[in-house]
C-alpha cells in the first residue's frame, strides 16, 4: 500500500523533485508544480487542486482522479483515457489542454472554462450536460460522443456531426451553427 497524504499543500515542485511520492493524495493542493513528464501511473488524487501546474506529457495510466479542480494548468497530450475510469471527476478552469484523449471517457457535466482544447481527442466519451463555456475546439473530434444537453454557447471552432453524435437538447449559440454544419461545405453569411 502506498503511502496516503492528506489536506497538505505542495509548492514548486517539479519532476526532477523526489519530492511527490507514489500514493495517494486527499485533499491536498498543489500550487505552481511543474510534472511535465512525471509518471504518476497509479497515483490516487481525491479531492485535489492543481493551481498553475504544467502535468503535460505526463504518464497517467491507471491514475485516479476523483473531483480534481485543474485551474490555469498546462495539461497537453494527456491521455485520460487511459487514466483509472473509476469516479473519474475533472473540472477545468483556464487550462490548455491540447492534444489531450478523453476517447470512451465518462464524464457527464463536466465543465471547461475558458479552455483550450485543440486537437482533443473525445470519441465515444459520454459528455452529456457538459458546459464548454469560452473554449477554443478547434480540430477537436467529436465522434459517436454522448453530447445530450451539454452547452456550446459560447464555444468557438468545434465542429460536430449531428448524424455522428447524440446532440439531443444540446445548447448552441446562432455563431456557433456553422460548426454543426461543416460537413456540408455551405457558404453562410
Amino acid at each position: 500500500m502506498g503511502i496516503i497524504h492528506s489536506d497538505q499543500t505542495f509548492s514548486k515542485l517539479n519532476s526532477n523533485q523526489s519530492d511527490l511520492e507514489a500514493g495517494d493524495y486527499e485533499n491536498c493542493t498543489f500550487k505552481y508544480c511543474d510534472f511535465s513528464n512525471t509518471n504518476f501511473s497509479k497515483f490516487k488524487f481525491i479531492d485535489c487542486e492543481f493551481f498553475e501546474c504544467n502535468l503535460s506529457v505526463s504518464a497517467i495510466s491507471n491514475t485516479s482522479f476523483q473531483d480534481i479542480n485543474f485551474i490555469h494548468c498546462k495539461l497537453l497530450g494527456l491521455r485520460f483515457d487511459i487514466a483509472n475510469q473509476f469516479g473519474l471527476s475533472l473540472y477545468f478552469e483556464n487550462c490548455t489542454l491540447n492534444h489531450s484523449s478523453f476517447y470512451k471517457c465518462r464524464l457527464p457535466k463536466i465543465k471547461f472554462q475558458g479552455c483550450q482544447l485543440q486537437e482533443v481527442d473525445f470519441t465515444e466519451s459520454d459528455l452529456s450536460e457538459g458546459v464548454f463555456t469560452d473554449c477554443d475546439l478547434m480540430h477537436a473530434t467529436f465522434e459517436r460522443t454522448n453530447l445530450e444537453k451539454a452547452d456550446f454557447r459560447t464555444a468557438s471552432n468545434f465542429s460536430i456531426d449531428p448524424e455522428n453524435n447524440k446532440v439531443k437538447k444540446a445548447k448552441f449559440s446562432v455563431n456557433g451553427l456553422v460548426g454543426l454544419l461543416n460537413k456540408y461545405q455551405l457558404q453562410i453569411d
